[in-house]
């Protein structure tokens, strides 16, 4: 403090100099400001603007330093000239932001939000390993209650604290000078461009290393703390202001039911389960060598993609997409349009969306909606929700009741529902298995994930797997039990996957282009009973063959429901159909086998034997 008071006082800005008479300010942001704080010098506030610059820029860095470190492929005195390189370019970074936007009365709370924003962000990437971008920006906006609090544990206060009040307590120590005229507002500007000035110099002295980082470790880009997130905020507003078109596009206007609808005995019933933070290779049906899916793997009469892959790592951007005639696409569209549900109500079937998680990204606001947490009878609640969190089986609970409720024109076409999973959402892991389906332990059952051994946390997560596996055996037994004429359908399919420690990694979020595999590779899991089958003119040995290994993604979704469901409209697109090329595979005498009314062994005596020895692998 020495240092700073005789520079400024070798200035002539000190407090009670003549540099700054007490009269009213010229400008608007230059009213009285000043404070009487006992023996402080009223210092320039592009002074603070470097001080705080220089803390945030080493301390609120904490873990990009972490991530430089281990990175692979650095030396020692690589990783140091990287590191000097890139704190001397955040700190000139941050010293000419602060110093453009902090004027007057804001200047203190400006300068003191930011330590703050900076403290979380930093936070929450020596933690979970997370990146900060426009999408998880918006994952924070659209996150309830639930969600944050499972993030917030002891450690991460502490962390907090420790980055951001040194800086917000020196900050409020200080006194505001009194300002008037131009001179002082210049002279702010002019430290703005020194402050530009100085971070280019500083980029092309280590334009070489640093160049190198970003093309070769493209994840230090987004922990670059806090610019990453002021960038992202920016980034954000930009994409509402370039969105404002706030009509809704009609699409589909042609849909119409197709031929297996007419003179149908009994309506079809499709369920889509929205999967949560499913990683594809925790499953057992995909291989995992854990049985994570016991009750899944006992089937042979299952289509599973092993080769599945979302368009989003995380859930506001998966799921919209998903559901999106764009697919992955309608991340750059300027428009809003209609979604699948909307084509699939439009053509005459009933849709009902029940919800066990923070909401359906506007997916659902035009279909029929329930909700686990308000819905569910007493008892049902007692027994499968605590604290206003529900697990998956209570998605089950009541569904003919709910399907009874809906609008008995479109009930009798068909109905399509669509159950969205609390599933595997971390970091509460632990939260998301009742005990019976915890067959793996020691679990971690702390939130903060880094104070868990890996071998407890991956415990943790598989539980919420069995947990998922219970929950869609339940569904397939409930749609099987509609009887041997009622076709009916399952598809589970995950929004996104996870990182469960994997290279420091946690959660999910990653912007998709530096993701790991982990966090978008799903798990999709089809079952047709044996009257949908008929139906369809298909079998289910096909679909297991057409989509074992065969890539696919969530831009698939969209354009096999509609085959599934068999409505037509110029939007289908056969080529991304996961049935088109096994419709017409089951010959007449086949399909009518299927359609009868046999006991279930002579149904199961039509599966194939080589897709149970696919699924026993797991």
């Amino acid at each position: 403090m020495n240092f700073f008071a005789r520079f400024i006082t070798s200035t002539g800005k000190a407090a009670g100099t003549a540099a700054f008479p007490p009269h009213p300010a010229d400008l608007p942001f230059s009213a009285d400001l000043a404070t009487t704080t006992p023996h402080q010098p009223a210092r320039p506030v592009w002074l603070w603007s470097l001080v705080v610059s220089l803390w945030l820029a080493s301390v609120g860095n904490l873990a990009l330093w972490k991530a430089i470190s281990q990175a692979e492929g650095l030396s020692s005195a690589q990783q140091w000239v990287l590191g000097t390189s890139l704190g001397l370019a955040i700190a000139c970074a941050c010293w000419a932001l602060l110093t453009l936007v902090s004027w007057g009365r804001a200047a203190k709370p400006v300068m003191a939000t930011l330590c703050w924003i900076s403290a979380f962000a930093a936070c929450f990437m020596l933690n979970y390993g997370i990146a900060i971008d426009a999408s998880m920006l918006t994952n924070v906006l659209q996150t309830d209650v639930k969600e944050a609090a499972d993030l917030l544990h002891w450690s991460l206060f502490v962390t907090v604290g420790a980055i951001a009040i040194p800086p917000t307590w020196w900050i409020w120590r200080q006194t505001l000078p009194r300002h008037h005229g131009w001179r002082p507002v210049l002279q702010q500007l002019g430290m703005v461009l020194l402050a530009v000035l100085a971070m280019v110099v500083v980029v092309m002295a280590g334009f070489r290393p640093i160049s190198s980082a970003m093309r070769n470790h493209t994840n230090l880009r987004y922990m670059m703390n806090p610019l990453s997130t002021v960038y992202a905020a920016g980034n954000l507003v930009a994409q509402q202001i370039h969105h404002r078109d706030t009509t809704l596009y009609p699409i589909g206007e042609d849909a119409k039911l197709g031929a297996s609808y007419a003179g149908q005995t009994t309506f079809p019933i499709y369920a889509l389960v929205v999967g949560e933070t499913g990683r594809a290779g925790n499953f057992a049906v995909n291989g995992y060598d854990r049985p994570t899916t016991p009750l899944l793997s006992a089937r042979d009469d299952l289509a599973v993609a092993t080769n599945a892959w979302s368009c989003g790592t995380s859930t506001a951007v998966s799921v919209p997409c998903m559901f999106s005639h764009l697919g992955r696409s309608s991340q750059n569209s300027d428009k809003s349009y209609e979604n699948l549900l909307d084509v699939l109500q439009r053509a005459g079937l009933a849709v009902l969306w029940v919800e066990n998680q923070s909401g359906c990204k506007g997916v659902c606001a035009r279909v029929h909606n329930a909700n686990t947490e308000t819905d569910l009878p007493a008892a049902a609640r007692k027994a499968l929700c605590q604290d206003g969190e529900c697990v998956d089986m209570a998605l089950l609970d009541g569904l003919d009741e709910r399907i009874n409720a809906l609008p008995a024109e479109q009930r009798a076409k068909g109905v399509v529902l669509v159950l969205h999973q609390m599933g595997s959402h971390g970091p509460a892991y632990f939260k998301r298995s009742l005990s019976q389906d915890k067959r793996f332990s020691p679990e971690c059952n702390n939130v903060n994930l880094q104070a868990c051994d890996r071998a407890s946390l991956i415990n943790a997560y598989d539980n919420s797997v069995v947990a998922t596996d219970r929950m869609l055996s339940g569904l397939i037994d409930w749609l099987a039990s509609k009887g041997q004429r009622q076709p009916t359908a399952m598809m589970y399919v995950a929004d996104h996957g996870e990182s469960l420690g994997e290279n420091n990694l946690y959660l999910h979020g990653l912007p998709y282009s530096v993701a790991p595999d982990v966090q978008k590779r799903v798990p999709w899991i089809t079952w047709l009973s044996p009257a949908m089958q008929q139906r369809m003119g298909m079998r289910t040995s096909c679909l297991q063959q057409a989509v074992a290994t065969a890539r696919i993604s969530h831009d698939n979704l969209f354009h096999s429901m509609l085959g599934l469901t068999d409505v037509q409209t110029a939007l289908h697109q056969p080529d991304l159909d996961i049935f088109a090329s096994c419709k017409g595979s089951a010959p007449p005498a086949t399909v009518a086998h299927l359609a009868s009314a046999s006991a279930p062994a002579s149904v199961a005596t039509a599966q194939p034997v080589h897709g149970a020895a696919a699924r026993k692998r797991g």
